[in-house]
């Protein structure tokens, strides 16, 4: 049977959703942070400005997990205005308890995907978009749903400013060529493999891979003015 010409495809999402249940009281707070610290995935355009209070640097954090290096950067670098989107529901529970009990007044949270929610990110106001360790999706078959692909960074280059910067971290040697590929074909990016900063804190699922001996990988590249103007 033939398919006809006129149907669309729905895109290779890059994550399943992870809704582990949460016990009751987790429940309560998490539902009465969301109303203060939570972000829609969809929506109209958004201003940093009004969303946090105070001009700052502002920072999309994809794929943040179990949150421990988005907490610990938020909490040693206020002036930055970190939106973490991720879809683990226990992750994000975290972040809001760590909002809650640390006084980060400089985070917000949106639990869906980033892919839908960057259509709500001004052009050129990013400062840093950070993407650590996200799914590699080892099997052939599951390539096309990595996350860092040229249509996903073709979306995500043009929200950054003049010189921000894109820092990506992988333990998986295949998905950090690919990373390196896709960003070194992109002409507003330079940059590329760099030893791994020492402020970049260790998560609990980058521990796990130096202890079944993988090695991370990150890679960080700045734009140039020559991003589209379009």
């Amino acid at each position: 049977m033939s398919i006809p010409l006129d149907v669309k495809h729905p895109p290779q999402r890059s994550f399943k959703p992870r809704r582990r249940g949460l016990s009751p009281a987790r429940i309560v707070a998490y539902e009465r942070s969301a109303v203060r610290w939570g972000m829609a995935a969809d929506g109209p355009e958004l201003s940093f400005h009004e969303v946090f209070g105070y001009l700052g640097e502002p920072v999309l954090d994809v794929g943040f997990g179990g949150g421990e290096a988005l907490i610990e950067l938020a909490d040693t670098r206020p002036n930055e205005q970190v939106i973490g989107v991720d879809v683990h529901t226990p992750g994000v529970a975290a972040v809001f308890e760590a909002i809650e009990g640390r006084g980060l007044a400089n985070v917000r949270v949106v639990e869906g995907d980033a892919a839908e929610f960057v259509a709500r990110i001004p052009r050129r106001s990013l400062s840093v978009i950070r993407v650590f360790f996200p799914d590699p999706w080892p099997k052939h078959r599951q390539r096309g749903r990595r996350l860092i692909r040229p249509e996903i960074v073709d979306r995500l280059v043009p929200l950054l400013r003049v010189g921000g910067t894109l820092h990506l971290a992988t333990d998986d040697a295949d998905y950090a060529e690919q990373m390196r590929t896709v960003c070194d074909a992109t002409a507003s990016l330079t940059g590329g493999v760099v030893e791994r900063p020492s402020w970049r804190p260790i998560t609990r699922f980058e521990q796990r891979g130096f202890d079944e001996g993988r090695r991370s990988v990150d890679l960080i590249y700045n734009t140039s003015d020559s991003s589209p103007s379009d």
